[in-house]
């Protein structure tokens, strides 16, 4: 997937946003907490980031599709090999789930101000 098709794909998701830190790097919240990483730093060492379940945690890496991302691993998030690691279609459905973890990790109250309920 190319860094511009992710960002829109990210972007899409319900009360999503982009917020530019770290070194240039494209930082993708829902209610203000990360669940996708791109460009910047994450470039130069590898490919994008984003947080996942346990089970998508172990399969990814068994599988050798991503490694344990840097500084992020403790929490279950996985950075691809690199940017074609994965089909579309899969990384969408990745991307969509890590929006859902973080959103389900929100207040009932944030969820309701953002839409999510």
């Amino acid at each position: 997937m190319r860094p511009k098709t992710f960002e829109a794909h990210c972007l899409r998701l319900p009360a999503a946003t982009k917020v530019v830190q770290w070194e240039g790097t494209s930082v993708f919240k829902v209610g203000g907490k990360m669940f996708a990483l791109s460009g910047g730093f994450i470039e130069r060492s590898g490919g994008f980031m984003f947080k996942t379940s346990n089970m998508a945690y172990q399969l990814l890496i068994e599988q050798g599709f991503a490694r344990p991302a840097p500084y992020l691993a403790r929490a279950k998030w996985v950075q691809l090999t690199g940017n074609g690691a994965l089909p579309d279609a899969e990384l969408k459905a990745y991307l969509k789930q890590a929006h859902a973890l973080i959103a389900a990790k929100l207040t009932r109250k944030s969820r309701k101000a953002l839409g999510l309920d």
